[in-house]
């Protein structure tokens, strides 16, 4: 208990100034270290030609968003299909297959980190220093620069930078400047990201994380009962992905195991780094929403309410895991990390499900049924901290319904920051709500359904758990899995890419067209009959709506499910 409070508080102690230091980047004023990142950045804008002082209207810094996204999947694609004659590959790492790869490529470039590979075995260092931490780095700020265009339109937008002529033309939403898309992702990944993780690289590195371009070893295996006379021991620039993937919300390992692997998580320390590492940014961004819109009250409800949600989840899943009646059977202490116990598994498993990280000390297919019944809900709320940017953004999305529901039961005309929600506004956020079932059931139940593609290593009530996880996991751009399930197929590739793209597209782009079309209102003054969001009540009340829109239209399937697989366990 007093690891898991040290290691809370430590990451908001230290994400409170990282927030603060975070707004003052995205506002893009004049900083201390302006020459020496203008060094990187100058170039980066010439290469692009863009000029980034210059606003864009929602629908170009979509349109930038999205074109960007294109571009990268298409190296990414090229080189996981040729690794096999790039340079940096000692150990002789063939091609990928061509759906392993694009939904590799699809993953990293979601920020989801979903592996239907072994990474030390199926990439070479080449692709994992470029394809795999290049993406770790500058996809969670490409996240993080849609949630900060959110907020300018919410809170502050101004009239884009155009003629006159050409803006008395304009729809009132595209004359929005909701900032410059290039200039956020560039200064976000120069003068945070990176330094961030450089520092987490060598923090790992003195742990004995491996960081080297050298080949791996030959070791002998002590059992020779084995048949195995000697063992390659695959190594490499390690500790800069691990620091990248635990950063970033990225959780893609640079070995199978993942963080279970002791070469990527060596000692308690290391340990701890990453797993603050992994609530350090989302945390931060909370801290940053206070000092980037000037209303603390907001980042204060945001804050209080990711911090229920989150102690539950960790109350809940470390009890389950270790201290219940069913994690009394040693048998439950397969699949664990046994350096850290079963609670160091259990905070691990809840805390890499509540950010969109993904990555594990221990297999999440080996937890108790009901101890994995918690991630699967910590990934279909995906807002209790969330990913970088993507948890804000979807935690506005509930905001947003929030205040639409309070208004029509207080008979109040439903109002944010004095301008109305309308039937538009509602639409799009009806069709974010009804998307995240409708993806993440219909192919369950149609993988269900078809006994040959399925893929489960359990036939029962706990291969429906598997097939709904992996399903939750990539709608979610989570990652994790239960691992029994044999997901390295055609099927799996190519519907997993289709529930990765829903479920990261739609749910950074919407928001912001919401808030655009928000922005173009006139605003209403405050007064005493309008709703204020910045208290305990409407704190609870959204508490409230997350578990009705989350918990309670997947219960049937958690019941099919970890329950189910409870249930057969405690009547046996």
């Amino acid at each position: 208990m007093t690891e898991i409070l040290l290691i809370l508080l430590a990451s908001i102690v230290l994400a409170f100034p990282l927030g603060l230091y975070l707004a003052r980047v995205m506002r893009g004023g004049p900083m201390r270290g302006d020459a020496l990142f203008g060094l990187v950045e100058k170039p980066l804008y010439r290469l692009l030609g863009v000029n980034p002082a210059r606003g864009m209207s929602w629908r170009g810094y979509v349109g930038a968003f999205l074109l960007s996204n294109v571009v990268i999947a298409v190296l990414v694609q090229a080189v996981f299909m040729t690794q096999a004659w790039l340079p940096f590959n000692p150990d002789q790492i063939p091609n990928m297959r061509w759906d392993t790869a694009l939904h590799t490529m699809v993953s990293f470039l979601t920020n989801t980190n979903q592996q239907h590979y072994s990474g030390q075995a199926q990439l070479s260092y080449f692709s994992q220093m470029t394809a795999i931490t290049g993406l770790q780095v500058v996809t969670p700020m490409m996240g993080l620069a849609l949630v900060v265009a959110t907020l300018r339109a919410l809170f502050g937008a101004r009239p884009e930078d155009v003629p006159a002529d050409q803006a008395a033309l304009l729809s009132a939403d595209r004359r929005v400047d909701v900032g410059n898309y290039y200039a956020d992702v560039v200064r976000s990944s120069v003068r945070f990201m990176l330094p961030l993780c450089l520092l987490w690289a060598v923090l790992l590195t003195s742990q004995g994380v491996p960081a080297t371009f050298a080949g791996g070893p030959q070791a002998t295996p002590i059992d020779a009962a084995a048949g195995v006379d000697t063992q390659k021991i695959p190594l490499g620039p390690v500790a800069a992905m691990v620091a990248a993937k635990q950063l970033g919300t990225n959780g893609g390992g640079w070995y199978g195991p993942n963080s279970a692997m002791p070469l990527e998580n060596p000692t308690p320390l290391s340990n701890a780094l990453e797993l603050i590492g992994i609530l350090l940014i989302p945390i931060a961004v909370i801290f940053m929403l206070g000092a980037f819109t000037g209303r603390k009250r907001l980042a204060g409800l945001v804050f209080g309410c990711m911090l229920a949600m989150s102690s539950v989840s960790i109350a809940a899943t470390v009890w389950l895991e270790g201290h219940s009646a069913t994690a009394a059977s040693p048998l439950l202490m397969e699949g664990k990390e046994v350096r850290f116990g079963a609670d160091g598994t259990g905070l691990w498993a809840a805390i890499t499900t509540q950010v969109s990280n993904g990555s594990v000390n221990g297999m999440h297919d080996s937890l108790s049924p009901l101890a994995g019944a918690v991630p699967m809900v910590n990934m279909l709320v995906n807002a209790i901290w969330g990913g970088i940017g993507c948890g804000l953004q979807q935690f506005i999305v509930y905001l947003l319904l929030g205040v639409f529901l309070a208004g029509l039961m207080t008979g109040r005309t439903p109002e944010l920051f004095g301008r109305k929600l309308e039937t538009p506004q509602v639409r799009l956020l009806a069709l974010l709500v009804l998307l995240q079932p409708i993806t993440i059931l219909g192919f369950t139940a149609l993988t269900l359904a078809i006994p040959s593609i399925t893929g489960t290593s359990n036939p029962g009530f706990h291969g429906i758990s598997q097939v709904f996880y992996e399903y939750t996991s990539a709608f979610a751009n989570n990652g994790s899995g239960f691992e029994g399930l044999g997901d390295a197929t055609v099927w799996w590739n190519l519907s997993c890419t289709l529930v990765l793209l829903l479920g990261r597209y739609p749910v950074l782009v919407i928001p912001l067209i919401v808030a655009a079309q928000l922005a173009a209102k006139r605003r209403a003054p405050e007064s005493a009959g309008t709703l204020q969001i910045e208290t305990p009540t409407f704190a609870l009340t959204l508490i409230a709506l997350i578990v009705i829109l989350t918990v309670l239209q997947f219960m049937p399937a958690l019941v099919l499910g970890p329950v189910a697989d409870h249930l057969s366990l405690t009547l046996h």
